[in-house]
């Protein structure tokens, strides 16, 4: 078994997607309208190991996230990623975080409250 993809509902698809090329660093892959007032995007990382499914739709103008799921991305450094978001004006940073030496992360909102977490795994 694979996993194929993450789907997050948006309340503004072009807000979204500049979040997660911007700020996490994926690109669009892909976007299509399914049908009137629904439009899909499917961003991934370079590698394409981790595709990321945006919809935004007229049918559901209220997507309920939590806050106990979060989005995991690597970083090759958290130190560089803080000043990164610092200079994006991102100020809703959570962390660092370093459960034991081997790991550290942080964690900042999207645009529609998905918990995104940027993580360096140390050598």
């Amino acid at each position: 078994m694979k996993f194929c993809w993450t789907t997050i509902n948006v309340h503004v698809m072009e807000e979204s997607i500049a979040f997660y090329t911007n700020i996490v660093g994926l690109t669009v892959q892909r976007r299509m309208n399914p049908r009137p007032g629904t439009e899909i995007a499917f961003l991934s990382s370079e590698a394409g190991e981790t595709e990321v499914e945006l919809i935004c739709s007229e049918q559901n103008s209220e997507p309920q996230h939590g806050r106990d799921i979060s989005l995991g991305f690597i970083v090759d450094s958290l130190d560089l990623k803080r000043e990164e978001l610092s200079k994006r004006c991102i100020t809703d940073i959570e962390g660092p975080f370093s459960p034991n030496p081997m790991i550290s992360f942080l964690y900042i909102t999207d645009p529609d409250g998905v918990r995104i977490q940027f993580v360096e795994n140390s050598r």
